[in-house]
Protein backbone atom coordinates (compact mmCIF):
# COMPACT_ATOMS: atom_id res chain seq x y z
CA UNK A 1 0.00 0.00 0.00
CA UNK A 2 1.38 3.37 -1.00
CA UNK A 3 1.42 6.29 1.42
CA UNK A 4 1.06 8.82 -1.40
CA UNK A 5 0.48 9.10 -5.15
CA UNK A 6 4.10 8.38 -6.02
CA UNK A 7 5.32 4.97 -7.12
CA UNK A 8 7.80 5.10 -4.24
CA UNK A 9 7.99 7.59 -1.39
CA UNK A 10 11.56 8.88 -1.36
CA UNK A 11 11.54 12.35 0.18
CA UNK A 12 9.56 13.49 3.19
CA UNK A 13 8.88 17.15 3.81
CA UNK A 14 8.31 18.49 7.32
CA UNK A 15 5.94 21.45 7.05
CA UNK A 16 3.26 22.82 9.35
CA UNK A 17 -0.12 23.87 7.98
CA UNK A 18 -3.58 24.43 9.38
CA UNK A 19 -5.39 21.19 10.16
CA UNK A 20 -2.76 18.92 8.61
CA UNK A 21 -0.20 16.42 9.78
CA UNK A 22 3.30 17.93 9.50
CA UNK A 23 4.65 15.21 7.18
CA UNK A 24 4.22 15.46 3.42
CA UNK A 25 5.48 13.74 0.30
CA UNK A 26 7.94 16.20 -1.18
CA UNK A 27 7.10 15.07 -4.73
CA UNK A 28 3.29 14.80 -4.94
CA UNK A 29 2.53 16.98 -1.87
CA UNK A 30 0.28 14.36 -0.27
CA UNK A 31 -0.28 14.92 3.44
CA UNK A 32 0.99 11.86 5.31
CA UNK A 33 -0.19 10.32 8.57
CA UNK A 34 2.63 10.36 11.15
CA UNK A 35 1.26 7.09 12.54
CA UNK A 36 2.29 5.34 9.30
CA UNK A 37 5.96 5.84 10.19
CA UNK A 38 8.17 4.16 12.76
CA UNK A 39 8.86 7.28 14.78
CA UNK A 40 9.18 7.31 18.54
CA UNK A 41 5.85 8.22 20.13
CA UNK A 42 7.44 11.22 21.83
CA UNK A 43 8.62 12.58 18.47
CA UNK A 44 5.20 11.97 16.89
CA UNK A 45 3.65 13.95 19.73
CA UNK A 46 6.16 16.78 19.37
CA UNK A 47 5.58 16.95 15.61
CA UNK A 48 1.82 17.09 16.02
CA UNK A 49 2.02 19.68 18.79
CA UNK A 50 4.40 21.79 16.69
CA UNK A 51 2.06 21.55 13.71
CA UNK A 52 -0.89 22.68 15.81
CA UNK A 53 0.92 25.90 16.72
CA UNK A 54 1.17 26.94 13.08
CA UNK A 55 -0.33 30.33 12.45
CA UNK A 56 -0.35 31.72 15.99
CA UNK A 57 1.44 34.75 14.48
CA UNK A 58 -1.31 35.33 11.90
CA UNK A 59 -4.09 37.88 12.42
CA UNK A 60 -6.82 35.95 10.62
CA UNK A 61 -9.18 38.93 10.49
CA UNK A 62 -6.73 41.14 8.59
CA UNK A 63 -4.57 38.43 6.97
CA UNK A 64 -1.66 40.22 8.60
CA UNK A 65 0.82 39.52 11.36
CA UNK A 66 0.14 39.96 15.07
CA UNK A 67 2.50 42.04 17.20
CA UNK A 68 5.68 40.01 17.69
CA UNK A 69 4.58 37.65 14.94
CA UNK A 70 7.86 37.62 13.03
CA UNK A 71 9.72 36.43 16.14
CA UNK A 72 7.01 33.82 16.78
CA UNK A 73 7.34 32.57 13.20
CA UNK A 74 11.14 32.43 13.50
CA UNK A 75 10.89 30.43 16.75
CA UNK A 76 8.40 28.07 15.09
CA UNK A 77 10.81 27.55 12.19
CA UNK A 78 13.74 26.92 14.53
CA UNK A 79 11.73 24.24 16.34
CA UNK A 80 10.66 22.75 13.02
CA UNK A 81 14.26 22.54 11.83
CA UNK A 82 15.23 20.66 15.02
CA UNK A 83 12.30 18.28 14.65
CA UNK A 84 13.27 17.69 11.03
CA UNK A 85 16.73 16.60 12.18
CA UNK A 86 15.12 14.14 14.59
CA UNK A 87 12.87 12.75 11.85
CA UNK A 88 15.90 12.46 9.55
CA UNK A 89 17.78 10.50 12.23
CA UNK A 90 14.86 8.11 12.83
CA UNK A 91 13.77 7.60 9.22
CA UNK A 92 17.12 7.18 7.53
CA UNK A 93 15.55 5.34 4.57
CA UNK A 94 14.07 8.66 3.38
CA UNK A 95 15.51 11.99 2.41
CA UNK A 96 13.91 14.50 4.78
CA UNK A 97 13.63 18.22 4.05
CA UNK A 98 12.17 21.11 6.02
CA UNK A 99 9.84 23.73 4.59
CA UNK A 100 9.83 26.76 6.90
CA UNK A 101 6.95 29.18 7.23
CA UNK A 102 7.48 32.44 5.37
CA UNK A 103 4.10 34.06 6.09
CA UNK A 104 5.15 36.50 8.81
CA UNK A 105 8.26 37.68 7.01
CA UNK A 106 6.43 38.14 3.69
CA UNK A 107 3.53 39.99 5.30
CA UNK A 108 5.69 42.21 7.50
CA UNK A 109 7.52 43.53 4.42
CA UNK A 110 4.31 44.75 2.77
Amino acid sequence: MSLCLCKELKTLKVEADMGANPLWCHECCANLDVDEFTLLEALKGELLQWGETYGTWIDWETDGVVSGGVAMDEAHNARGAKLTEQVRNELMQYDVVFSPSTFAKRHSEV
